[in-house]
């Protein structure tokens, strides 16, 4: 592929657990926020435009946050997602609150999205590595229902302060996907890292298991398979307030269906993000060490406005 990829970040979580918009909450000495490092390092491994899914009731705030932080010369798009927002034919529950889930999000950015691109989490950190590996996989790749998936090891990925939910992920002996499940109860315990799912079984993993932080590789070909999910999962859930539509599960079925191949692109580096409000101090603490190791540099936009 010629054209620069595109950063689709999915920042319209409601942070129910955290307690407040995690998404502008500043972790760096200048008040960078996860965002920024997310950005930083998508850019320097080759990504040319970034595209922020958000909810209307943060837009203002949001947009200021970005121009000032981000040189005038990164190109930004913003795209709305909200409940209402579904296709023709389908109606929503009077009494949901929330946006259907990160499925929802990456649909509802379709709009925006006409170039390769990648998806992560706004209040996640990916690392150089992982960004560097997404950005190399869509340059090189040509197959249209080609994807990727970047993996990183259970045991690196984990809160030091409550359960958190990882798509896990089984591969088959060329490194392509064969399945990926959401899990949404993972955590450390005194016999070692456990599931916990509501209505599930309790069973343990291994820390060198690998799973999914939702950093994707897709091309606009994927869309159609969104659009035929999406539908799929709102006729069974149009009365369910609650249910959430996971890019995981879309994933998982294009690969069972044979739609398409997912290449699994392993990460070293260590996730950190901002589940609970506990993990702030984490996250300040790894981000201070990765300015003492040179890793980013003080004022890290000054020297990327010439990239």
């Amino acid at each position: 592929m010629q054209k620069q990829p595109t950063l689709l970040v999915l920042a319209a979580g409601m942070a129910t657990r955290y307690g407040s918009l995690k998404q502008l909450d500043g972790f760096g000495p200048n008040g960078e926020t996860i965002i920024d490092y997310s950005v930083h390092d998508a850019f320097r491994a080759g990504f040319g435009k970034v595209v922020f899914v958000i909810r209307k009731s943060m837009e203002e705030a949001f947009k200021a946050a970005m121009r000032r932080r981000f040189p005038d010369d990164l190109p930004i798009a913003y795209v709305a997602q909200e409940p209402e927002m579904v296709p023709a034919g389908f109606t929503v529950p009077e009494n949901r609150v929330k946006p259907w889930g990160t499925g929802h999000a990456v649909w509802v950015a379709a709009s925006q999205l006409h170039e390769p691109f990648a998806v992560i989490n706004g209040d996640d950190f990916y690392g150089y590595q992982s960004f560097k590996l997404v950005a190399d996989f869509l340059k090189s790749s040509t197959e249209a229902a080609a994807y990727g998936l970047v993996g990183f090891k259970l045991e690196n990925t984990l809160s030091e302060h409550g359960a958190v939910s990882r798509g896990l992920c089984a591969l088959d002996e060329n490194g392509y996907l064969k399945s990926v499940t959401e899990l949404t109860h993972i955590a450390r315990t005194a016999d070692g890292i456990a599931v916990q799912d509501p209505g599930t079984e309790a069973r343990f993993l291994e820390g060198d298991a690998l799973v999914s932080m939702n950093l994707m590789a897709f091309k606009p070909s994927v869309f159609p398979h969104f659009e035929r999910e999406f539908k799929a999962f709102l006729t069974r859930n149009s009365s369910n307030p609650t249910a959430e539509f996971y890019l995981p599960a879309v994933v998982d079925q294009m690969v069972k269906s044979g739609a398409a191949r997912v290449k699994v692109l392993q990460t070293p580096e260590r996730w950190f993000g901002v589940t609970y409000p506990e993990d702030k101090a984490v996250a300040v603490r790894n981000i201070r060490r990765l300015l003492r190791e040179g890793v980013y540099p003080d004022n890290m936009w000054q020297t990327l406005s010439s990239h």
